[in-house]
């Protein structure tokens, strides 16, 4: 039976009248009804088309007919939960696991990043008897109380709760805007600088004042909503290094840019070289390219630990017969069609192109800064103050989708960072048809401020 068709009108009417009013929309002031997508466009109810540049989620692009057909096919015999044996819930494990480090080689099947990383920090409490646990700032790590706890991207705002004393936040290591600028200290390498100041607090915070030792050090491999930051060369590797010597585990945070965003490697720890190893690794969004589903990866150890508590773990919907298809179909689609050398292909092209206009117009583009399509330009007002261009980012915005339909997305803690995230479908058409609109804008950005001087 076909469901009715509400006008744009009662669609508005009805989510103000039954949907929390915390849950917002994009563009607020004028929203997108989305009806249909298709790999890297979406289109609104009139018809209009729209380059996705943000949709992280849809990672093979929006309704690839390969996964949309693996998850009708297993809907069609069977769903249930992973109590009974099934092929899907191995076989999708195997893959996983094959494209991890050797030590990386147990899993737990969950349906969202914010549930595997709750798990995580559940697996890391048990492993290591502690609970102090150390997060950078502006991460996000999900929307359960645990995870929020863990969260400065939410704590950080008016009426958020109070930080637990056990919860300790880092400085984020963004070598343009953060505690440490690359331009104070052009000769020092900016990674070890920042490690340290994670050492401090184990030192100073954990041990000193607490006279605890760690339980988990936790990062996503590429923070996305504190604003496309990149961690520099050797930061990992030495902060894991001390949060080990401390009795801690070592979390990495895949959920936004796992399966070969970054256009090297398959998963975004694994940039900085083999000596960055996690204890245990979250992934979600793009696993089901739109379905809930996710999964926690650790080690033998880990897993033994959580083992032992005689404690089953059980998950109704994690690992059932439909996800894993649909995970397992997404992950032969990355690796059949070359999606993570196309990450590389357009991300590179994409940066480059950013980076010759950030050279001409360096008093409105701050810094450009990415990996693969993982990308995130940052707006200024003044070159030498790096005074974030918050409203003028919000206006860019906004004119992307009304003038040119492209949409991309706003972060960072100034709210003054372009997101770009696209469905690894995307194609270096589509980077010159991005580029040529935000070009247009930043041009006349310049331009207005020439006017008003």
């Amino acid at each position: 039976m076909e469901s009715k068709k509400l006008t744009f009108t009662e669609t508005i009417d009805l989510r103000n009248k039954y949907i929390g009013k915390s849950c917002e929309l994009f563009y607020k002031k004028n929203p997108l009804k989305i009806i249909r997508g298709q790999a890297q466009y979406l289109y609104d109810q009139d018809g209009r088309e729209y380059l996705d540049c943000i949709n992280n989620v849809a990672h093979v692009g929006h309704c690839h007919p390969d996964v949309v057909r693996a998850g009708i096919e297993q809907m069609q015999q069977l769903n249930t939960n992973s109590r009974f044996l099934h092929d899907n819930l191995v076989v999708c494990a195997e893959k996983l696991v094959s494209k991890m480090p050797e030590s990386l080689s147990v899993c737990f099947f969950v349906n969202s990043g914010s549930e595997a990383n709750d798990l995580a920090l559940r697996l890391a409490r048990q492993h290591t008897g502690n609970t102090d646990v150390i997060t950078l700032d502006h991460a996000y790590h999900g929307h359960l109380t645990s995870l929020i706890d863990i969260s400065p991207y939410k704590l950080n705002l008016p009426g958020a709760p109070k930080k637990p004393d056990h919860v300790h936040i880092a400085p984020v290591p963004d070598i343009y805007r953060g505690k440490i600028r690359a331009d104070d200290h052009p000769d020092e390498d900016m990674g070890k600088l920042y490690a340290l100041e994670v050492k401090k607090i184990i030192d100073e915070n954990v041990i000193g004042q607490r006279g605890q030792q760690v339980c988990a050090f936790i990062a996503e491999s590429l923070q996305s909503c504190g604003g496309q930051i990149i961690l520099p060369h050797n930061y990992l590797r030495d902060v894991y290094t001390y949060v080990r010597e401390a009795g801690g585990v070592c979390i990495a945070d895949e959920v936004q840019v796992g399966f070969g965003r970054s256009g090297t490697h398959y998963w975004a720890f694994e940039i900085d070289g083999p000596d960055v190893l996690p204890d245990i690794v979250t992934i979600g969004k793009p696993m089901g390219n739109g379905h809930p589903v996710a999964a926690v990866i650790t080690t033998e150890a880990v897993a033994r630990s959580f083992e032992a508590t005689g404690i089953q773990y059980f998950n109704t919907y994690g690992g059932n017969p439909v996800s894993c298809a649909i995970a397992i179909a997404v992950m032969t689609a990355v690796d059949e069609e070359q999606l993570v050398d196309n990450a590389k292909d357009v991300g590179g092209y994409l940066l480059s192109e950013l980076e010759n206009m950030q050279r001409r117009f360096p008093d409105v583009i701050g810094d450009v800064r990415g990996v693969g399509l993982f990308v995130g330009v940052e707006l200024i007002k003044d070159p030498k103050t790096k005074t974030p261009a918050t409203a003028e980012t919000r206006d860019v915005v906004d004119r992307m989708k009304n003038e040119f339909r492209i949409l991309v997305s706003s972060d960072g803690p100034d709210v003054n960072v372009i997101k770009l995230k696209p469905p690894m479908v995307f194609s270096r058409a589509n980077a010159d048809r991005f580029l040529k609109a935000f070009k247009t804008l930043i041009s006349e950005i310049r331009t207005q401020r020439f006017q008003l001087l």
